[in-house]
């Protein structure tokens, strides 16, 4: 198990410590070849995983197919450098179609790269500000739903590609997309579902029992991921059976991606690298030149909003999914700089805007990957291919990829998991779980991030309620400094005052009879007061007052005393005295002082449950 990693930005930790978080704590606990290797190997499977993923994302954008591939060179290898997470895969995200398309289509790809400039900007600010830590505040069950949600939509559409079917347009919803599959089933082609069978089969012989896998796997090959066999082997096999057995035809990269460079059609990978360029002197509108001002910074500015805000709940995800996985800790604050820096830095490259990627980043710990080095050799692999084998990949089958993609989807999945976790949690957070992936597979996962989160925030508001409590007492008790005597009566707070507690908590002060002149208010056991407590608690004040009854706050401390003090609550003669301790307490109203315990709790009080 690796180590955990485990800086507290939200606590002191200089602003200078944030970049490099993740690649710092790695090499603080040393780094070896052997890890090296296994890092190289996950990088390389990654970086050929993302090569038609980039490509396809940034076509589904509108942009060429290249703005993909810097996207993920530059993005990867700069998040990987500076980020927090050991296993983050930074690149194109389908997330961003639903934002990025209406830009490109409006403000052509000179929009398209101000709008990640811009984001990038506001990413750095949150990671400045310490906000990444608020994304810990996602239940497990929104992160589970989510996760297994995803994994089915990414499943669900390597069907297509799987069977060779033949759709003309895939529609962007889960039911539509399902719909038009089932119709387009008469088309399929027998190749590519064998293509796709043999790709899984090679994949998952390593998975064999032992005695089973000696014999049907050569020695040399065992240590090699199987995603680097069966690749390459499928992509040769179909090769020959194209060129010498008639009828036999699958779909490829280089047949399915295709750009013009230079006035020449490239069919696969475009072999350019990442060059720099400003992103104001990308085409504008219509293929026209950018007009940079700022009324069009206005305009892009709330969409470069929500992709900041899309990525940075995106990418922490992803993140919080890979410690699930790997059982480490990611610093969000310093991921979220690195976000915003590679988001700045890659629109003067070509490329766009940028976010973790699950799939990718679960790609990678699949594959072995354990450090960033990993993300990094991901990025550089992609320029490598992108420089020397794009002729090869091109011919990389898309069902072969597909049968690939499948795999993966069902590792993200965790299905044993998602139907322990159903049976066993508690029924609102199997509710959350449920709400967070049918709104995934069904909707998109901003819906259901939104939504499961909210979900999720009321469930911990209700259950808050429930956990402070009231204690009222009246009349003589015999386990006080003094004997209580009538008309003082002590009411005894415990657990946080905030959310929906604080009004439950103090509604029970409307049992207290007439003839009461004092009210104790025991607190040592209060940690914290938010403003919905604090606005409670002084109409209770106020209300007590109005009835000329004298209030005695007793044990305030920590956060709950700086808010009150803030807030202004200060001692007031006969209406509202603040005291360290219970002995105090008597003595301001003018109680006997004995020598029974101070802090121990009435005997027969009224117990109030919310």
């Amino acid at each position: 198990m690796a180590r955990t990693h485990d800086p507290d930005s939200s606590q002191g930790v200089p602003l200078s410590q944030l970049p490099a978080a993740a690649l710092r704590a790695v090499l603080k606990e040393g780094y070896g070849f052997e890890q090296f290797k296994k890092d190289a190997m996950a990088g390389f499977v990654v970086g050929v995983v993302a090569l038609p993923l980039a490509m396809a994302l940034a076509i589904a954008v509108g942009a060429p197919p290249q703005q993909g591939l810097y996207t993920a060179i530059v993005a990867g290898f700069i998040s990987a450098v500076l980020g927090g997470s050991r296993l983050q895969v930074v690149g194109p995200t389908a997330a961003f179609i639903v934002l990025l398309a209406p830009i490109q289509a409006h403000d052509g790809l000179g929009g398209l790269l101000i709008t990640g400039l811009m984001a990038g900007l506001i990413l750095i600010a949150l990671g400045l500000l310490r906000l990444g830590s608020l994304i810990e505040f996602i239940p497990h069950p929104v992160t589970t739903g989510f996760t297994a949600g995803i994994a089915v939509v990414i499943g669900t559409l390597q069907v297509k590609d799987a069977l060779g079917l033949r759709v003309e347009h895939l529609p962007e919803h889960f039911v539509e997309r399902v719909a038009a599959m089932a119709r387009a089933l008469p088309t399929a082609s027998l190749w590519e579902g064998l293509v796709a069978l043999l790709t899984l089969g090679i994949l998952l012989v390593p998975r064999l029992p032992k005695r089973t896998l000696i014999r049907v796997l050569p020695k040399f090959l065992r240590p090699i991921p199987a995603p680097l066999i069966a690749l390459p082997f499928v992509a040769l096999g179909a090769y020959l059976l194209t060129r010498y057995l008639p009828g036999f035809h699958v779909e490829t990269i280089g047949s399915r991606f295709q750009t013009m460079v230079d006035g020449h059609l490239v069919r696969g990978v475009p072999r350019l690298p990442p060059l720099p360029m400003w992103p104001w002197h990308a085409l504008g509108p219509g293929g026209g030149p950018m007009d940079l001002s700022f009324g069009l910074i206005r305009r892009l500015l709330p969409g470069a909003f929500a992709v900041a805000m899309l990525g940075a709940i995106e990418s922490l995800l992803s993140a919080v999914v890979a410690d699930g996985m790997a059982r480490t800790k990611h610093d969000p604050d310093a991921e979220l700089l690195a976000l915003g820096v590679s988001n700045v830095v890659v629109p003067f490259f070509g490329g766009i805007s940028a976010t973790g990627a699950i799939a990718r980043t679960a790609t990678n710990f699949r594959s072995g990957g354990r450090t960033p080095f990993a993300s990094m050799i991901h990025a550089v692999t992609l320029l490598l291919i992108v420089l020397l084998l794009a002729p090869l990949i091109a011919y990389v089958p898309m069902a072969s990829l597909a049968g690939l993609l499948l795999l993966v989807a069902w590792n993200m999945s965790e299905v044993d998991h998602f139907f322990h976790t159903v049976r066993v949690a508690p029924r609102s957070d199997v509710a959350v779980l449920l709400t967070c992936f049918f709104l995934t597979v069904l909707f998109d996962m901003v819906v259901a991030v939104g939504v499961g989160v909210v979900f999720a925030s009321l469930l911990f508001m209700r259950r808050m309620a429930h956990t402070t409590q009231g204690d009222l007492s009246l009349g003589d008790r015999g386990t006080l400094p003094g004997t209580l005597p009538p008309g003082v009566a002590i009411y005894d707070i415990s657990g946080p005052l905030f959310f929906g507690a604080a009004e439950r908590a103090m509604g029970a002060l409307r049992s207290i009879d007439a003839g009461t002149r004092a009210v104790i208010f025991r607190l040592e056991e209060v940690p914290t007061i938010d403003a919905t407590g604090l606005v409670a608690f002084e109409s209770a004040i106020l209300e007590l007052n109005r009835h000329g009854i004298h209030t005695v706050l007793v044990g305030l401390h920590g956060q709950a005393a700086q808010a009150m003090r803030k807030a202004g609550v200060e001692e007031a003669e006969g209406r509202l005295s603040i005291c360290p301790d219970m002995v105090e307490a008597f003595r301001v109203l003018g109680v006997p002082v004995g020598s029974a315990p101070r802090r121990a709790r009435p005997k027969g009080s009224l117990r109030i449950h919310f």
